[in-house]
């Protein structure tokens, strides 16, 4: 699809009803098959399956208005169209680590900084922790050493949370990993960490949407992917206005059961994302993910 096409499909669901808290289906799932086309990776299935693998994709410091509907951003606009759209999405604080701090244990315990892991030492539960041993991965692009600590190059570890969580002593260096040309998607959850440059931190849209676009392909390709029994979503740490407590963010859901197009303006949070991970994977609820609300019945997963 291409740029002039994907921003005239995003307008065409930007005028669909608005009204809080509802889910507005674009097309229904007839299918049964499990997906096969990186163009087409939604809606093959009408009935959500017992997913087995939960995939996140986060991007950085841009905010709703800058990569929905833009031109730069085609692959993300793509997916859009084709799969589910969380439209009233939101992060949780400003700067970066908070956020996935949130993301991943329910809390940002009280931080409101970036420092490194050495600052911030957390002895407290977390999705990683919950899974345990050999059924959790981070897969950190440009990370020199498994569960580096420090920022060298296009990598940091403020993205990277389970550098922070000393819990994890035992398990860090062995699944928190760098990223490969081909993604190891095989345990129950992974964090996808782009470089610097790759998330659109230090670069733009139209740079981030190019890796994205690639990374994309390679996931819908997986053997994980085409089982059937997988869930991805791409979302974002925070906008890019440190100043706008609201920080709406684009949040995308992609999977077999997904129905093509849909989109929900229910508001979800990073507390959200984590719940129905959590829920997805039969693990308790933590923190603030008690409450928030879970994407499931949105996104048919």
């Amino acid at each position: 699809m291409n740029a002039v096409r994907t921003a005239a499909v995003l307008a065409s669901l930007l005028v669909l009803s608005a009204c809080s808290g509802s889910t507005t289906p674009i097309s229904s799932a007839a299918s049964t098959s499990v997906p096969t086309s990186t163009s087409d990776p939604c809606g093959s299935v009408a009935k959500a399956p017992s997913y087995e693998r939960v995939v996140w994709i986060v991007m950085e410091n841009h905010g709703l208005d800058q990569v929905v509907g833009h031109q730069d951003a085609p692959a993300l606009n793509s997916l859009i169209a084709a799969c589910g759209f969380a439209a009233n999405s939101h992060a949780i604080s400003h700067p970066s680590l908070p956020n996935y701090l949130a993301l991943t244990s329910g809390s940002t315990h009280g931080i409101g900084d970036s420092k490194d892991p050495a600052d911030h030492r957390l002895a407290t539960d977390n999705i990683f922790s919950q899974l345990g041993a050999g059924r959790w991965r981070t897969l950190a692009e440009s990370m020199p050493e498994p569960c580096y600590p420090k920022n060298q190059g296009a990598y940091v570890p403020r993205h990277n949370p389970a550098t922070y969580y000393v819990n994890l002593a035992g398990q860090c260096a062995n699944q928190d990993v760098a990223l490969t040309d081909t993604p190891d998607l095989s345990a129950p959850f992974t964090l996808i960490v782009p470089n610097q440059r790759n998330n659109t931190h230090d670069t733009d849209v139209a740079f981030g949407d190019r890796w994205l676009g690639t990374f994309m392909a390679k996931v819908i390709k997986s053997p994980e992917y085409q089982s059937g029994r997988t869930v991805v979503v791409i979302t974002y740490d925070e906008d890019e206005d440190d100043g706008n407590a609201d920080n709406p963010i684009a949040t995308v859901v992609v999977s077999p059961s997904t129905p093509k197009g849909v989109r929900s303006n229910i508001r979800f949070t990073h507390y959200s994302l984590l719940r129905t991970t959590e829920e997805i994977l039969g693990l308790p609820l933590l923190g603030a993910a008690s409450t928030a609300a879970s994407m499931r019945e949105a996104f048919n997963l």
